[in-house]
């Protein structure tokens, strides 16, 4: 039988290893319409990392002040329908749920997985920062889902009722 040299076994590692390793997510966000996504309005990059994953943020033309942000159920920017009226990225669904917890309790609590960090657009209507979301251990997970930004900031709280933020003013499909 052959034997290995160190260079050999250290290439069979990595090759095992390589694949286990998630690539970076790249979601380009749109304006949410009544008539749809709008004009684009930056990128958002999720990476793995030791304490969550990391969401990078490169976005412009938002309003300013703080916005709730969320992982929602479905890979769908459009608009829905509720008593006649269009809902802006409504097909997006309800907030990401994976562990039916009912209740939202913010990105380190104990409730919708999809909870995320608020988001402080700037005066200029920029958001530049990197965010983390400690419970997101597997950024593959979150593909045919969809990010959303609220008009208001976050609550993290079931009341009152929009406490996630009110209305949906940009998406963006992971793919």
């Amino acid at each position: 039988m052959k034997q290995l040299t160190g260079t050999t076994l250290c290439l069979a590692m990595m090759s095992i290893a390589l694949p286990a390793l998630a690539a970076d997510l790249s979601v380009t966000m749109h304006k949410a319409t009544q008539d749809g996504t709008g004009e684009e309005l930056g990128t958002i990059t999720i990476a793995p990392a030791s304490d969550g994953a990391t969401l990078k943020l490169q976005l412009h033309g938002l309003p300013p002040g703080a916005h709730g942000f969320h992982i929602h159920a479905n890979a769908n920017c459009g608009p829905t329908l509720l008593n006649g009226i269009r809902i802006p990225a409504g097909a997006a669904g309800s907030h990401w749920d994976p562990d039916m917890s009912a209740k939202h309790a913010g990105p380190e609590g104990e409730g919708h997985l999809g909870d995320l960090p608020r988001i402080d657009v700037g005066d200029n209507g920029t958001a530049t920062q990197t965010l983390t979301a400690p419970r997101i251990k597997d950024i593959e997970a979150l593909k045919n889902h969809a990010l959303i930004i609220h008009a208001g900031g976050d609550t993290y709280s079931d009341n009152p009722n929009l406490g996630g933020g009110g209305g949906r003013i940009a998406c963006g499909v992971i793919e």
